[in-house]
C-alpha cells in the first residue's frame, strides 16, 4: 500500500516483551518501528528530533509508570499532532471503556491485548493511510499560503472581493481603479493561484 512507503511505527510500552512482538510483527510486514518503554523516553525523542514529513502512528499503552498513555495522549493532542501521527491504544480489558472515551476524544482506535496480529497490522495499515492524508494536506496547505504571500497587495484586495462575488465594475469602483486594471489583476490572480474561475478560487480559499 502506499501509505506504508517510508512509514513509521512508534511503539510505547513499558512491558518489553510487548514491544519486542510488536517490533518483531511489524518488521514481518515490512514495517518500520521504533520502540520505547515510558512515555518521557518517547517525548524526549520528539525532543531531539521532530517528526519527519512521513507518516507516522502511535502504539501507545495505556497504563505505564510515571507519565500514563492518557498523559502523554492529552500532550500530543495539545500540540495538534494527532492527524499527522495516529494513536492506537493498546488496552487490558479494564482498560477498554477508557480507551472508547480517548477514542471519542481524537485517538484513532484501539486494540484490546492479547491482539490479533492481522487485526493490529490492519488497524496501524488504515492509520498511516489517515496520516498520510494529513500530511498531503498540510503540504497543499502550505503550497496554497506561499501562493498567496507570492501576491501583491493589490492582487490580494482584488482577489478578497472576487470570491465575495462582487463584479469587476463594483471592484474597481471600491478600488478606484479602472475595470481594465481590475481585470488584469484578477487574471494575475487566477494564474498565480493556479485556478480557472472564481467559483475554484473561493473553494480553493475555503481552507485557510
Amino acid at each position: 500500500m502506499q501509505p506504508l512507503i517510508d512509514a513509521l511505527i512508534f511503539i510505547v510500552d513499558d512491558d518489553a516483551s510487548v514491544r519486542e512482538a510488536l517490533a518483531w510483527l511489524l518488521r514481518s510486514r515490512r514495517l518500520v518501528s521504533e520502540h520505547f518503554a515510558s512515555a518521557e523516553a518517547f517525548e524526549q525523542r520528539l525532543a531531539e528530533e521532530p517528526l519527519a514529513d512521513q507518516p507516522h502512528c502511535l502504539l501507545l499503552d495505556v497504563r505505564m509508570p510515571g507519565t500514563s498513555g492518557l498523559v502523554l495522549f492529552d500532550r500530543l493532542a495539545e500540540r495538534g499532532l494527532l492527524d499527522v501521527m495516529p494513536v492506537i491504544f493498546l488496552t487490558g480489558h479494564a482498560d477498554v471503556p477508557t480507551a472508547v472515551d480517548a477514542v471519542k476524544r481524537g485517538a484513532f482506535d484501539f486494540c484490546e491485548k492479547p491482539f490479533s496480529d492481522n487485526a493490529l497490522v490492519d488497524r496501524i495499515e488504515h492509520a498511516l493511510g489517515a496520516s498520510l492524508r494529513a500530511i498531503e494536506a498540510q503540504r497543499a496547505r502550505r503550497l496554497l499560503m506561499h501562493r498567496v504571500e507570492e501576491l501583491t497587495e493589490r492582487e490580494r484586495e482584488v482577489m478578497r472581493r472576487v470570491v465575495e462575488g462582487l463584479p469587476n465594475k463594483l471592484i474597481a469602483e471600491q478600488l478606484s481603479i479602472s475595470v481594465r486594471t481590475v481585470e488584469v489583476h484578477r487574471a494575475r490572480v487566477f494564474e498565480k493561484m493556479e485556478v480557472k474561475s472564481a467559483v475554484e478560487l473561493a473553494n480553493l480559499l475555503r481552507g485557510l
